[in-house]
């Protein structure tokens, strides 16, 4: 049996995180993966998280199976995180296994309640919702979204994509940080969207992977709560990996809103389902240290301080990416990294020019040139600005 498989196709980040691996030269970087990296070059536990495990440790007195759909103390602290006030009868909550895992069981959500549903992603998006999509033999469109000229959002062209989107579609919108392109709708465009979804019944599919990590906390989730106040049925898939910084701990969590408590009560039911079909009870620990932090007042503040020290570690190195390549280049046309947020930007290269970085100066990025801006460091910032003049970015 085991003969007659097919060989897969790697997955690209992977395959460019074995190639790094694999390169000798003194020097390299990596600005493929996406994890934050300090100015050592490590991924840091956060003071709070440690706090937070010991309290676990020293006081923790099972590992008995959590709840189906997880602890409610991690679901509301999330719910009150990423929403705030939204009606508790009309909030349905689903801890998952990252918000990898979120994504899916939100599309299996609404794959059970609509067979016939089509999806509506972005051009870019992150490549895991393609690839998971195409598994689960969902169909799908992509609407224009990343403008490669100006490296901002093709707004007009993302509205009138989008409004294709039939009644009880889902419409996958990333909630802050845009993965791949950094690029963001500004809360105006955000109101039209909503406008427009409102029109034609289509369900948004938030994905909020990354909240503290662009304009700050609150400022992150204003999107997704506004969706959330004007839309009668909303999904969001959030992740904890990187503003708590446990990736490996795979803490994520899927939220349905619905139109009243009746409907809601068959979300919760239909997701618990989803969860005992998948691999039944969810994880804890991390959803635990998650919950810690949450629910203390002086954990959460050296949590949000701490969150907010890597957000301005970011936004300083893209201001003096893009500084350094308007020295070098002369020109402004590099000033769309200061402008982006989050991780990642795109830089708008060939796959010509990426190799050319990969084997000229051992500089690692995925393929379609989105570069992880939390792989650099200011020493690193003016090798990467020389590299990409010199390759004739």
């Amino acid at each position: 049996m085991l003969s007659s498989l097919q060989p897969q196709t790697p997955d690209s980040i992977l395959k460019l995180i074995e190639e790094f691996k694999a390169d000798t030269r003194q020097g390299k970087i990596d600005l493929g993966v996406g994890v934050y990296k300090d100015s050592q070059g490590v991924t840091p536990v956060m003071r709070a998280v440690k706090a937070a495990e010991r309290r676990i440790w020293e006081t923790q007195t099972t590992k008995a199976y959590t709840g189906l759909a997880g602890e409610p103390e991690y679901r509301n602290a999330m719910a009150q995180m990423v929403l705030k006030d939204v009606p508790a009868d009309r909030l349905a909550s689903l801890a998952t296994v990252g918000g990898t895992g979120a994504i899916r069981q939100a599309l299996e959500l609404a794959r059970l309640a609509n067979p016939g549903v089509t999806v509506h992603v972005s051009n870019p998006t992150w490549p895991n919702h393609l690839s998971i999509m195409k598994f689960m033999g969902l169909p799908f469109v992509e609407y224009r979204y990343f403008d490669a000229e100006t490296r901002g959002v093709d707004f007009d062209g993302l509205k009138a994509d989008i409004a294709r989107a039939g009644k009880g579609d889902i419409v996958l919108l990333h909630g802050c940080c845009h993965n791949p392109t950094g690029a963001n709708l500004t809360m105006a465009q955000w109101e039209e969207v909503a406008a427009i979804l409102e029109a034609s019944g289509a369900i948004p599919l938030i994905d909020l992977a990354y909240q503290g990590f662009g304009d700050g906390l609150e400022e992150d989730a204003a999107a997704t709560r506004m969706i959330a106040q004007r839309l009668p049925e909303v999904l969001i898939a959030a992740s904890c990996s990187k503003n708590f910084g446990i990736y490996r701990e795979r803490t994520g969590i899927l939220f349905a809103l619905a139109e009243n408590a009746a409907a809601r009560d068959l979300a919760q039911g239909s997701m618990a389902f989803l969860n005992r079909q998948n691999y039944s009870f969810p994880p804890d620990h991390g959803a635990r240290i998650v919950s810690t932090i949450l629910t203390d007042d002086a954990l959460r503040a050296d949590w949000a301080a701490e969150l907010e020290e890597v957000r301005n570690t970011m936004l300083g190195l893209r201001a003096q990416l893009a500084s350094d390549l308007r020295d070098l280049s002369g020109s402004d046309r590099f000033d769309f990294i200061g402008n982006h947020r989050g991780m990642f930007s795109r830089l708008g290269a060939t796959p010509e020019q990426v190799q050319r970085l990969k084997s000229d100066a051992a500089i690692y990025m995925v393929g379609d040139s989105r570069l992880n801006i939390a792989g650099l460091n200011r020493h690193t910032v003016p090798v990467l600005a020389r590299a990409i003049i010199d390759a004739g970015i």
